[in-house]
C-alpha cells in the first residue's frame, strides 16, 4: 500500500464533505484523511498505484488549494 501527503486548503467539515465524493470516486485511493487540526491541513491518502496528480486534480475540482508534501 502506497501513502501520500499534501498540504491543502481543507480546514472544516463542510469542506470535508466538499471533497469526499471526488477523493471517493479516485479508484486507486482505498483510504484517505485530512488533519484539520495541522497547520498545513495534511491530506493523507492511501491505496494502490496512487497517482499524485489525479488526487491534486480531484481536490483541485472540490474547489481546495493542494500541494505535494516535501519529503
Amino acid at each position: 500500500m502506497q501513502t501520500l501527503q499534501f498540504k491543502t486548503s481543507i480546514n472544516c467539515a463542510n469542506c470535508l464533505r466538499a471533497v469526499t465524493p471526488f477523493l471517493d470516486a479516485e479508484a486507486s485511493v482505498k483510504k484517505w484523511n485530512v488533519d484539520t487540526n495541522n497547520p498545513d491541513k495534511v491530506l493523507t491518502v492511501e491505496g494502490e498505484n496512487v497517482i499524485p496528480e489525479l488526487v491534486m486534480k480531484a481536490v483541485a475540482q472540490a474547489g481546495f488549494d493542494i500541494e505535494p508534501v516535501a519529503k
